[in-house]
């Protein structure tokens, strides 16, 4: 990756398809980033998508088409619902534009990889969500392993426990189809975290289940209205990473309240507390098995980026496009492979290779921050 203190990152212009929830903090963020800026909005509602655009100084409401095929448009930021990632990612891809998307990168492994053969073909860059492992909470317990005070790292627990995004969220039906569910939903946050860690997974174990066929939206003009429940709603797995460490996995939208902590490392020498992988900061808290306390001790800040929010994943593509350097890979194909794993009853191998991302050291400062020039 580039280093924004060193690198002069590359403007891009940034046409934004899908106005809906999410778009708000990427639109808090992006005006606050040098050399990006957004030019274009498209929704299939035109109607959100004129009001959305209203909000940005310089950016107008126009179609997908139009937006993929304009000329102030480098990157398409792909905001849609998961079962429209690969649709609109090969559009952009198409007429030339890089793509940067929420997750997953596609509903399925084999789409996302024929995106990443379509970029790859057409030299294009395509990144996708999550970048809070961009911030000082995964980087600094990063550089507390990178240092080998854990020792060897054995295993890892991580756990995400909600009863369901339906008690926030006015739409919450695609959660519930393919390319949805806890897993699909929160858990690239995790494995995220989880590789950038400890390195890329090679084999996975899992089983799944689903508490209800259907569910209510809890929230909104539509609350009490039922839906369908198309995919899993608990997911617990194992991933062996190549190191030789094991992860436990628990993703689910099943549980109402629960006292387990988000991501914890253990090694030879200690344990490692990592804070919640859906934020970018947070206490890091290291326990070491020769120390005196015998007592958790907090970690001040050694990595990432501070102040870091929604859409500095972009910043940290234009930085590796600008010093023509590898920007961090998506974590789909493990995910994929828990479910596989569970429908088949053994384990699943990964067959792609994901290299341990770079670190962002602690001297990062505030990428591409609005008080330097434009």
């Amino acid at each position: 990756m580039g280093d924004p203190l060193t690198e002069r990152p590359t403007a891009l212009r940034i046409g934004l398809v899908g106005a809906g929830q999410i778009s708000g903090a990427y639109l808090r963020t992006l005006p606050a980033l040098t050399h990006l800026s957004v030019t274009a909005v498209a929704d299939l509602d035109a109607a959100r998508a004129r009001a959305v655009a209203a909000t940005v100084p310089g950016a107008r409401a126009t179609t997908v088409k139009e937006l993929c095929a304009a000329g102030d448009v480098d990157l398409v930021l792909n905001l849609t619902v998961p079962a429209a990632h690969a649709e609109v990612a090969h559009a952009a891809i198409a007429a030339g534009k890089h793509v940067y998307g929420e997750k997953p990168l596609a509903a399925t492994t084999a789409e996302a990889r024929s995106v990443l053969d379509a970029a790859e073909a057409a030299g294009v860059r395509v990144g996708c969500a999550p970048d809070t492992v961009l911030g000082t909470g995964v980087r600094t317990a990063r550089a507390v392993l990178d240092a080998g005070e854990l020792g060897t790292p054995v295993a890892a627990t991580a756990f995400m426990t909600v009863p369901g995004p339906e008690l926030w969220h006015p739409a919450p039906e695609f959660y519930y189809r393919p390319g949805g569910g806890p897993l699909f939903d929160l858990g690239p946050y995790y494995l995220t975290a989880l590789v950038t860690l400890l390195g890329p997974v090679r084999k996975v174990v899992g089983m799944t289940s689903a508490s209800r066929s259907e569910r209510t939206v809890g929230h909104g003009p539509r609350a009490v209205t039922t839906f369908p429940v198309e995919v899993a709603t608990h997911v617990t797995g194992v991933l062996e990473h190549a190191s030789g460490a094991l992860s436990t996995l628990v993703m689910s939208f099943d549980v109402w309240a629960a006292g387990l902590p988000h991501i914890e490392i253990y090694g030879t020498e200690g344990s490692l507390s990592v804070p919640d992988p859906n934020h970018f900061d947070g206490p890091v808290r290291l326990f070491l098995a020769g120390a005196e306390t015998k007592d958790w001790e907090d970690v001040p800040v050694r990595g990432g980026y501070p102040g870091a929010e929604r859409g500095y994943g972009i910043a940290d593509l234009a930085a590796a496009h600008a010093s023509d350097t590898p920007h961090r890979a998506d974590v789909q194909e493990a995910m994929e492979a828990l479910l596989a794993a569970a429908e088949a009853g053994q384990p699943v191998h990964i067959t792609s290779t994901p290299v341990r991302p770079a670190a962002v050291p602690a001297h990062a400062g505030r990428a591409f921050a609005a008080h330097t020039s434009r």
